[in-house]
C-alpha cells in the first residue's frame, strides 16, 4: 500500500509518499481501508518535532480517518467487513491514518451513518471530540448560557457551533473573512462577528447587555486570552483549545468574577471519556444536529500542501486527504 512516511522531524517537505507493506490486524484490531484522512494542526506540531509527544521515526502521521472495514482480528464483535466506519486513532503510533490502510483498535472505530460522507467522517475524530470536550466536559456548558467561539469557521469551531446551538446555548461566533462569517452563520450561530474588525470586542459586550459571556472556546489564546478575561460574565470560563506562543495576562481580571482559565487537550481524555464523547457524537450524527464541514479535499500525495494550508489564517472547515 501507499502511505505518507516521515523519516526526520522538520517542515512539511519531510513527508513522502512511499510504498509500504499492508498491515495485518491482531487480536482486538480492525483493519480499515481509508477513504479519507483528517488533517489537524496537532499533526503539524508532531511532524515538526515541537510537540510533547514524539513518535519513533520513521512514522506515518494522522489519527482521524473514515472508510470501510477491510478485516477484523480475533475477538472483535459488533463490526463487520464492508461496514462504513470512522476512526479516532490507530493501534500503533508509528502507523497513522495518512495511508491506504490502517490498523485500529476496535475501541477506536465507530459506525459512520450513511448520511455522512467519508470526508465528513474524517472530520469527526479530533475536531468534533475536541469541540464536545471543550464545551461540555471542561467548560460545563449549560442550556441558556452564552458561549463565544473564537475562530468558529475551522473544523473545531464549526462543530462547536453546531453542538452548542443544539444543546440550547446562545452562540456568538467569530471568523476573519466574509466566507468564514457566512459559514459560521450557516452552522447555527445566533451572532457572527469579524474578529479582524476594530471594536468587535465591544459588540460582544453589547450583545450580552454588559453582562459578558459565560463560556469562551478559545482557538488562539496567544492572541485573545488577555481580552477574553474582559469578556467573561461572573463565574465565566475560558477553555483554551489552541495556542501558538506566550502571552501576558492580568490575573486580577479573573478574581472579581471568580472566573476560570481551563486548558484542554484531547490526549488527556481517558478511554471512558472517549466512549462517552463518541456516544454523544454518534447520536448527534444520527439525528442530524451534527454535520462536519469539509473545506478542502486533497490527494494523499499532497500531504505537505495540506500541512501548510491547515496553519494558514482564515480557517474554513476541515482539510482531508483522499488516498
Amino acid at each position: 500500500m501507499k502511505a505518507i512516511r516521515v523519516h526526520e522531524f522538520g517542515g512539511p517537505e519531510v513527508m513522502r509518499l512511499e510504498e509500504t507493506s499492508d498491515p495485518v490486524p491482531d487480536a482486538g484490531d480492525v483493519l480499515v481501508r481509508i477513504r479519507a484522512a483528517g488533517v489537524n494542526p496537532v499533526d503539524t506540531y508532531i511532524r515538526a518535532g515541537v510537540y510533547a509527544r514524539k513518535p519513533a521515526l520513521p512514522y506515518t502521521p494522522g489519527s482521524d480517518a473514515a472508510g470501510l472495514v477491510e478485516a477484523v482480528g480475533p475477538g472483535v464483535t459488533g463490526l463487520a467487513v464492508g461496514q462504513r466506519v470512522y476512526a479516532i486513532g490507530t493501534a500503533a503510533e508509528a502507523h497513522g491514518t495518512y495511508a491506504m490502510l490502517a490498523v485500529c483498535r476496535a475501541t477506536q472505530v465507530f459506525p459512520l451513518p450513511d448520511r455522512v460522507s467519508y470526508a465528513q467522517g474524517a472530520a469527526l475524530g479530533v475536531p468534533c471530540a475536541t469541540a464536545y470536550r471543550a464545551l461540555f466536559e471542561r467548560g460545563r456548558a449549560e442550556p441558556g448560557e452564552t458561549v463565544l467561539i473564537h475562530g468558529a469557521s475551522g473544523g473545531v469551531g464549526t462543530a462547536a457551533v453546531q453542538l452548542a446551538a443544539a444543546r440550547g446555548l446562545r452562540v456568538i461566533g467569530t471568523a476573519g473573512s466574509d466566507r468564514g462569517l457566512q459559514l459560521v452563520h450557516a452552522q447555527g450561530a445566533h451572532h457572527v462577528l469579524n474578529h479582524r474588525a476594530p471594536g468587535y470586542l465591544d459588540e460582544i459586550i453589547a450583545l450580552t447587555d454588559g453582562a459578558g459571556v459565560d463560556l469562551i472556546v478559545e482557538m488562539a489564546a496567544h492572541l485573545n486570552l488577555d481580552h477574553d478575561l474582559n469578556l467573561l460574565a461572573r463565574h465565566g470560563r475560558v477553555v483554551v483549545v489552541g495556542n501558538r506562543g506566550r502571552i501576558e495576562i492580568d490575573p486580577r481580571r479573573t478574581m472579581g468574577k471568580d472566573a476560570a482559565i481551563l486548558g484542554m487537550t484531547l490526549f488527556n481524555a481517558t478511554a471512558a471519556d472517549l466512549r462517552r464523547i463518541h456516544a454523544a457524537l454518534g447520536a448527534s450524527l444520527a439525528n442530524g444536529t451534527l454535520t462536519p464541514v469539509v473545506g478542502q479535499e486533497l490527494p494523499l500525495a499532497d500531504a505537505a500542501k495540506a500541512h501548510a494550508a491547515v496553519m494558514e489564517p482564515g480557517a474554513y472547515g476541515k482539510i482531508v486527504l483522499i488516498p
